[in-house]
């Protein structure tokens, strides 16, 4: 949208003229890192007094006209359902001379359908992977969680106008699609009637399965409630959905997942999880744990402690509660020390990094299918890909492999990371 108005991308912010940081409201880390972003920024500026400085996304949601309040510097704030309105505003402050900050963190209608038009291959990079945002919102209401008041009520965008930016990725070399909402599969729940027992976003699944050009599917973030029977069996009927499912349980317990308002237990969550490796054998499953939720006994916690080796998860995601202002947990009883919560943190990550190595190394000596995604920087310049199970693996290769699908034969693994080399030599 800002190369539509004229605007490129500078080589540095030292170089801009307009610097924007694209916020995040999750953790207090994340907030905390977005506002000393910002303070750097603002010494930039007071040697560049026309620099533009903005805050974009959950945090700026959430807090609003504050931002601009406590940092003189900022010149415009603008929430979730507003960011397609950045460019205009941003035309006018260049229009004006001085003045307060442009904040905008109001609600729009149709908000949902502005997130699409991407633009791909900037620079010559051409994109394999593509993102493709099918819903906003969230209304589940977690009692840790800040989205829901950041991103607002759930908004689906239709159908068709989600498989027609699908196809028109297609058509720009993009092999993969991954499916993207707050609650992903939430999808269509108010918008669309179930069709054949099947649900709106089994529905939409199946629209995405028949883009032709296209190799894979994926999709994120889920909440387990979604994996209804449909969604389960998809696993075993759409060649295009890739297997690897992530199913956030955040706890073992069942008394923390009731105080988290997870609406599930941790056996209904365990079925999910048995009926999803027999609808697919390969699946890999990866989930979210957070460590030392308000309340969480010793006792407790060794419950998720021991789901975690019960469920031999693939991947997860652990994060240490962190309090969110205004969100039910914030004001809870019997908050968890940080140094506990650090403890229990490691306990998890030890077991989640023992599974994952033992899974690693039995792929040694076998051959994988991968999508060439493109060359690394960090593992010595080598080309590396995904497997359909989302595990990443280097090899040695050329540009010219970007975008195609390779066999590739696993010879050492570590605890995240797979090596291989090509199968099929002449390639």
């Amino acid at each position: 949208m800002l190369r539509a108005r004229g605007y490129d991308i500078a080589p540095s912010e030292r170089d801009a003229d307009v610097v924007l940081l694209n916020t995040c409201s999750v953790r207090d880390l994340a907030e905390r890192k977005a506002v000393g972003k910002m303070n750097l920024l603002a010494h930039l500026k007071g040697r560049k007094p026309e620099l533009v400085l903005g805050y974009m996304g959950c945090m700026a949601q959430s807090r609003g006209a504050a931002l601009a309040e406590k940092q003189s510097a900022v010149n415009l704030v603008v929430g979730t359902q507003r960011f397609h309105r950045v460019p205009e505003y941003l035309d006018e402050i260049f229009a004006r001379d001085g003045g307060d900050a442009i904040v905008d963190v109001a609600e729009e209608s149709g908000s949902e359908s502005t997130i699409k038009d991407h633009v791909l291959g900037t620079n010559g990079d051409r994109q394999v992977a593509g993102f493709v945002s099918i819903m906003q919102g969230c209304e589940m209401y977690c009692t840790f969680c800040i989205v829901p008041y950041t991103r607002g009520s759930e908004r689906s965008r239709p159908i068709a106008e989600i498989v027609e930016e699908v196809r028109r990725l297609v058509e720009e070399g993009v092999k993969e699609v991954t499916l993207l909402g707050q609650i992903v599969t939430s999808y269509g729940r108010k918008e669309i009637r179930k069709k054949n027992g099947k649900s709106a976003f089994v529905q939409l699944l199946e629209a995405v399965n028949e883009v032709k050009g296209l190799e894979r599917i994926r999709f994120t973030a889920p909440h387990p409630k979604g994996f209804g029977d449909d969604l389960v069996q998809a696993y075993a009927d759409l060649p295009k959905l890739c297997e690897h499912a992530h199913l956030p349980v955040q706890s073992g317990s069942n008394r923390i997942l009731k105080a988290m308002n997870r609406g599930y237990t941790r056996e209904w969550y365990l079925r999910i999880v048995d009926k999803l490796r027999a609808a697919q054998p390969k699946i890999a499953i990866s989930t979210d744990i957070i460590a030392g939720f308000p309340g969480e006994t010793e006792e407790e916690f060794e419950q998720t402690a021991s789901l975690m080796r019960d469920a031999q998860f693939d991947q997860a995601y652990i994060f240490k509660y962190s309090k969110r202002q205004d969100t039910p947990a914030a004001d809870m009883p019997d908050q968890v020390s940080e140094k506990e919560k650090e403890c229990r943190n490691q306990v998890i990550l030890e077991i989640l990094n023992s599974g994952m190595a033992r899974m690693n190394q039995k792929l040694i000596g076998q051959t994988v299918e991968i999508l060439v995604e493109g060359r690394s920087e960090k593992a010595g310049k080598r080309m590396f890909g995904r497997t359909r199970t989302n595990k990443i693996v280097f090899f040695d290769g050329s540009e010219r492999h970007k975008g195609e699908l390779l066999p590739v034969r696993i010879e050492r693994a570590t605890t995240i990371t797979l090596y291989g080399d090509i199968a099929i030599h002449n390639l």
